[in-house]
């Protein structure tokens, strides 16, 4: 399946040092095949799922383009801030403001 960052999850990755970089990387990697430790969001996050990769979590959801499901992983931050500031700017997110 097509994963897709956006760029603010692609700046993140990019940010970290070497070795969480690598496991970010590979983590995203495995998300095109669905694996790594992914769960549901709940209430108004409840579009999306999360990956974790140690304190690190990337929100993504699922998105149907002709016909085919695509991963779009919309935003990346430790685990201590990720749903704070994501929680605040999703509905811009969600409706692609």
């Amino acid at each position: 399946m097509k994963v897709e960052l956006s760029d603010q999850v692609f700046d993140f990755v990019m940010s970290q040092a070497p070795v969480p970089r690598k496991g970010l990387r590979s983590a995203l990697k495995g998300l095109s095949k669905e694996e790594g430790d992914i769960k549901p969001l709940e209430k108004e996050l409840d579009r999306c799922l999360r990956l974790r990769y140690r304190g690190y979590r990337i929100i993504f959801r699922y998105e149907i383009v002709n016909k085919k499901r695509k991963i779009l992983c919309d935003f990346a931050e430790r685990r201590g801030l990720v749903y704070e500031i994501f929680s605040k700017n999703i509905r811009d997110i969600l409706s692609g403001s």
